[in-house]
């Protein structure tokens, strides 16, 4: 079968999205589901308030510390950066799960949240503590479930299988230590998202449960996935064309929250890794590679690494948003395609007449499609978020290899 043919699983997986994104429209699926869900959600939110005003009466600043550290620990920005680390030492069949994952569980907990649209506790009443920006920005979403349960839930249970499957030279205290390290963790942060006013009980409850059944599937599925990126037929076009449709079948929340941006950084940062691991698989990522602390990859090197990686990375973030902001507007001038923009897109000048002409001529081209003004920030953060991440995955690797890090 030849490279740019479809297989059928390929076929399969696109056509459901885009079924369920026409089927979600034309019968409004999500506005139904809301309206079936969100009543009992908000009532059990309410229902939990006392039970969150009790556990909120210890209140110590040792415990807003430990519990606002914690979920730092668990957090998005936190895995931005260590995730890119996990690279870089030579574990990248980890790192590549732990990274798709991550993206599949922001798609579902977003998803879930905006389609329900369930409050938080209300505060007041509840003492809300948000000590980072990273929370505060939280405290803008829905509620049910709690990414940072789910979060946990699923990247600590596929890092100790990932451990306890590559490294299984170890006897039964050493699985029931680690297996009640992964628990702790997880009761800790629940735990700590009702203490700080951030989630009721039922918000936890479900981010533990949804967390749960997102990791036995992963668990079931992640070695086809990995096998796809390595060696797949036509591996770019299928996730290109998966990422736009998941920008459609998203569902849309009561009210604007933050959410969606999260799903487009994820959604990039996901292409990104894919398409450059598809591409460098054989130079920098197969299962051969020197690992840090071997006498290949020794810290100084590792730590050297680290040094040049970072810096490069936020370098192409920067430069990709820039790029991204130029191009979009401009193809979007140039196809009379309406946008609206919150803070990313700047005046395009007027070009020459013969520009205008080309202008108008692709105009004609797009007037099939819906006139309604399209959100350019969500194709910019895409391209930024990709190609940071493809830098993660393919620039870098080659300038360790130039470098002889």
């Amino acid at each position: 079968m030849g490279r740019g043919v479809v297989t059928y699983w390929e076929a399969l997986i696109l056509s459901a999205i885009l079924g369920w994104v026409m089927a979600s429209s034309l019968f409004d699926l999500t506005r139904r589901v809301r309206a079936v869900t969100q009543p009992w959600v908000t009532r059990r939110v309410l229902a939990d308030t006392p039970s969150i005003l009790r556990l909120q009466r210890l209140h110590h600043w040792s415990l807003d510390n430990m519990f606002s550290v914690l979920s730092c620990v668990v957090s998005v920005p936190f895995y931005t950066g260590f995730l890119p680390i996990l690279f870089w030492s030579g574990h990248s069949k980890l790192a590549r799960q732990m990274t798709l994952l991550m993206a599949f569980c922001d798609y579902v907990g977003n998803s879930i949240k905006d389609m329900v649209s369930a409050p938080r506790p209300s505060s007041p009443p509840v003492r809300r503590v948000t000590a980072t920006k990273d929370e505060k920005e939280n405290a803008m979403e829905y509620g049910l479930p709690s990414s940072h349960c789910l979060n946990t839930v699923c990247l600590s249970g596929y890092l100790l299988h990932y451990v306890l499957i590559y490294y299984p030279q170890r006897d039964g205290i050493a699985v029931a230590t680690m297996l009640g390290l992964v628990f702790l963790l997880v009761m800790l942060i629940g735990v700590g998202r009702v203490y700080l006013g951030m989630h009721s009980l039922i918000d936890v409850m479900a981010g533990v449960g949804f967390g749960l059944v997102i990791l036995s599937f992963w668990l079931t599925v992640h070695g086809y996935v990995d096998e796809f990126i390595i060696s797949g037929q036509n591996v770019t076009s299928f996730w290109a064309s998966m990422s736009f449709l998941l920008f459609f079948a998203y569902p849309n929340p009561e009210f604007p929250t933050p959410s969606f941006d999260y799903h487009t950084a994820f959604n990039g940062v996901a292409f990104g890794i894919v398409s450059g691991i598809q591409q460098t698989y054989n130079l920098f990522h197969h299962d051969s590679v020197p690992r840090v602390f071997s006498h290949q990859l020794p810290l100084a090197v590792f730590l050297g690494r680290i040094l040049i990686g970072i810096p490069t990375i936020l370098i192409v973030k920067f430069c990709s948003k820039a790029i991204a902001k130029w191009l979009l507007h401009i193809l979007c001038n140039t196809l009379g395609i309406p946008i609206v923009s919150s803070c990313y897109a700047p005046t395009t000048p007027k070009g020459s007449d013969t520009e205008h002409k080309q202008s108008v001529y692709l105009q004609k081209l797009v007037a099939i499609f819906p006139q309604k003004a399209y959100d350019v920030d969500t194709g910019i953060r895409f391209l930024q978020y990709a190609s940071l991440a493809w830098s993660v995955v393919d620039l870098v690797p080659s300038l360790f290899s130039y470098l002889d890090l």
